[in-house]
Parts: structure tokens; sequence; C-alpha cells
């Protein structure tokens, strides 16, 4: 299998990121240099059975269904899900030996970058299937450990924890007086987490250096961009099963200092509110924060984009806040709506090359997933509108498929408009918006006529989600 040979040792590992390296000696104990306050000290690491309960059959078994129900592209060895248990069947004895013995080293991921709605890129680490496994497999084991650990009001990647409940808790802690807070934005949180710094936390915890070293090999396997390498000497590239897990562990030192100085907060992922009872408070606290997270933690914050102010219209996960009888309550913010309407002016664009049953699968899957996120927000007098400008977009749509003068004549006719005004506008040379707005098509493709053809409505599906 020429061009999808996963690498699964290595004589030495000599991958150092310039603050903490791997020391020369394993010896069956794996020791760091560690950074405490300016200082490097040694850092001893015991080791315990936590990598033999990685290696398990049963959290291997469990890891390998996991891959594969995931699905995902092929890393940079061209290796798919649907080839991993052939791959297995072959190499799984040489793959654990290489990991037990401390030579196994993962192979580099594949840099994709994904537009963002303000149009840059987020850049995505595709690792290969068979690393995908293995830290499939760590995650399973060390989630656990620290889930206890994790904050009360931290919900990205946890398990039972969604954005839902995030936003419930922001509503909950606005209510009881808390109406300003600090927008805290972490500028590439994912391209700029110093692996130092993450191990140190790690090895607070982690007590069998040879787990700490595995993860170590993951932070430094480096990246292929159109064939070039690149090292990564900080930085957790997102897209592999581990990513999530420890940039919660790292951002868990945030979520303590927030709960020592007594803040009220929700955190989801990187999204990160902060919540005080006056703007000069917020102030003071966005200030102090940025100097932890900087000092402290050795992340960026963009300080352009981390704002202080009333809570009212404050974007968060999509959402935005307001007051009513002093009870919070939750509505679409602007922008969310902006993107709703360029999806589906996309959806329903003439020349997308959709055909009828194609295009109303997807706007169905797209319309249900959009307001099953959103149905904790008041938005039905903003639907309403929407549901008109969508359904002039959908006869605009129909229209240019009749294309020709006779079959829109006799569609038109069906449809119940008489045979004069039908020839009349089957031979009209106004553009496709403006008979879309026009009293024949109107009545032509009327609502009812929609739905019995099966085309989704923005009010029908909400009725149903807040149902």
């Amino acid at each position: 299998m020429k061009g999808r040979m996963q690498k699964i040792s290595t004589i030495s590992d000599s991958c150092h990121d310039g603050n903490r390296t791997e020391s020369e000696g394993y010896g069956g104990v794996q020791t760091f240099i560690g950074i405490t306050e300016n200082n490097l000290t040694e850092v001893l690491f015991t080791q315990d059975n936590l990598l033999e309960q990685i290696l398990s059959a049963h959290n291997l078994n469990k890891a390998y269904q996991q891959v594969v129900s995931n699905h995902g592209s092929g890393g940079i060895d061209g290796m798919e899900t649907d080839e991993l248990l052939p791959w297995l069947l072959r190499n799984k004895e040489d793959l654990l030996l290489s990991i037990r013995q401390g030579t196994y080293r993962p192979n580099p991921v594949l840099r994709v970058a994904i537009p963002k709605a303000d149009g840059k890129k987020r850049q995505l680490g595709i690792p290969t299937v068979v690393d995908r496994f293995v830290q499939q497999s760590l995650s399973q084991i060390l989630s656990p450990l620290y889930e206890r650990e994790f904050s009360d009001t931290s919900y990205g990647f946890r398990p039972k924890r969604s954005c839902h409940d995030a936003l419930k808790q922001s509503q909950t802690i606005i209510t009881s007086g808390y109406r300003y807070a600090v927008d805290l934005d972490l500028e590439k949180f994912f391209d700029t987490v110093n692996h130092s710094r993450l191990i140190e936390i790690l090895s607070k915890r982690i007590k069998d250096g040879r787990v700490i070293s595995l993860i170590h090999k993951y932070l430094l396997a480096g990246v292929r961009i159109e064939n070039k390498f690149e090292h990564n000497f900080s930085g957790v590239p997102q897209g592999g099963p581990l990513s999530p897990l420890l940039s919660n562990i790292m951002l868990n030192e945030l979520d303590k200092e927030l709960e020592r100085r007594g803040h009220p907060f929700v955190r989801y992922a990187d999204d990160c509110l902060i919540f005080c009872k006056s703007k000069r408070a917020a102030e003071r606290t966005k200030v102090s924060i940025i100097r932890f997270i900087e000092e402290v933690l050795y992340l960026r914050v963009n300080k352009e984009k981390t704002s202080v102010g009333y809570v009212r219209g404050m974007k968060f996960l999509g959402y935005s806040f307001y007051l009513k009888s002093g009870e919070c309550r939750l509505i679409v913010h602007p922008k969310s709506y902006v993107k709703l309407k360029t999806r589906l002016k996309e959806l329903t664009g003439r020349s997308n090359g959709m055909g009828y049953e194609k295009r109303k699968i997807t706007l169905r899957l797209f319309i249900r997933g959009w307001l099953e996120y959103f149905k904790l927000a008041e938005m039905k007098k903003r639907l309403q509108t929407l549901d008109e400008w969508y359904r002039c977009r959908l006869r605009m749509c129909i229209w240019k498929c009749w294309k020709k003068v006779r079959t829109r004549f006799n569609n038109l006719c069906k449809s119940g408009i008489n045979k004069k005004k039908a020839w009349e506008w089957a031979n009209t040379r106004k553009g496709y918006w403006h008979i879309s707005h026009s009293y024949i098509l109107t009545r032509a493709l009327n609502n009812d006529n929609l739905r019995r053809a099966n085309y989704p409505f923005l009010m029908d599906c909400y009725r149903k989600v807040v149902s």
C-alpha cells in the first residue's frame, strides 16, 4: 500500500519546541524540562497504568468504532476510515509495541483552510486515520479524569452540555443583576497554545510519563501544506479528537482564575463572557484578565475585538440579549440573520444547478437545522418577513425552470390562470425577480400550492421546532 504507510516508529525523536524538550534518557521514566516561575526545573514523572488503560482492548475497540462512525477525510497518507480495519489487522501489534516503547511517531497533519464569515480562513489540521484512532483512545480515558475538574460554567466540547446550556446560564446570570460583560476574544487560540505551558498543566494531573510523551509528540508532529512540511512549535491543530480536550484543559486555568476572583462567567470553547455589575468593574476586569492570559497562560488576546459593555445587543454564540421587565431574553443576532439570508439566497439561486427534489431536501435540512439551533430566541415576526422574501425566491426559481413559453403557459393554466392572461405572461420579457412579485405568479404559485409541492417554509418549520 504505497503512499499509505503510517509511520509507527522512529529511532530517535529530536523535535524540540525551544522551551521544553524530551529528556535524552528515557530509562522507563519520562522527564521534561518544565517552567516554574522564571526558572527551569526538571519534572520527574512516575509511571502508573494509565497507558495500559488507553491501550486496553475495550478502549481501542470503542475508539475504532467512533473513528469509523465519524467518517472524515483522509490525512497525508490518503488512508480512508474504511481502510482502518485491514490496516489494524496487519499492524496492530507493531503499533501497540511502538507506543509502549515510546518509539511511535505521529504523522504531520494535513492543513486545510475553511472560509469564515468575515472573509478570513480557519486553519484545520486533519490527522491520518491511524493517528485519529490513537488520539481517540487517549481522549476516551483522559476526558473522565479531567471532567470532574472542569468548571460548571464551561460548556464547550463536554458531554451532556451544549450551546443552549451556556445561553441559559448567561440568561440566569444577567437576570440576577449582572448587566455588563467582558466579551473576551482570544486571538487564533488553537494556533497559539504554548506547548510548554500545556505540558506543564498536563503533568499536574497525568503521572504516566509515557502518556505525556505521546501527547507531546502529537503537538510537535508538524503540518503538511501542499506537499511542504512545516514544524509547529505552538498550537493545537483543530481537527483531531484530542484537540478539544487539550483546549479545555488549557482554558480550565482561566476558569479557575475567574472562580478564584469571584467573577460569574460562561465559556464555550474559546468564546467567553465575564459578567459584572457595572461598566467600571468590567473595564477593570478586562485589564487584569488580559494580563493573566498573556503573562500566565502565554496566550494572545485580540484587544480590538475584546469589548466591554452593556449586555443588550452583545453577540454570544450567534445569539444576542435584551431585557424585558428585568428578565433576560434571547434574540438572534443581526449577523446571524445575515448569514441565514445569504445561505437561503445561495440555495434558491437561479443558476446553482439544483433540481426540484435536491433543492427541497437541502432547504429542509438547512432550515430545520438553523431553527433547532436558534429555537431559544424570540424571532416570530422576523421569520414572517423573511418567509415572504424566501417564497419570492422560490417562485423565481420555479419560473426559470419552466423556461419555454409553452411550458409556462400550460403550468399557469393548470394553476387556475385563464388562458388569455396565461399566454400574456408566458410571453413576458420581464425579469425573473420582477415576475416573482407579480400577482399572476403569486396566484399560480400561492402558499398552498408551494406547500403541496413539499417546499419547506420558515414559519411552518419554526412551529414544529418550538411545539
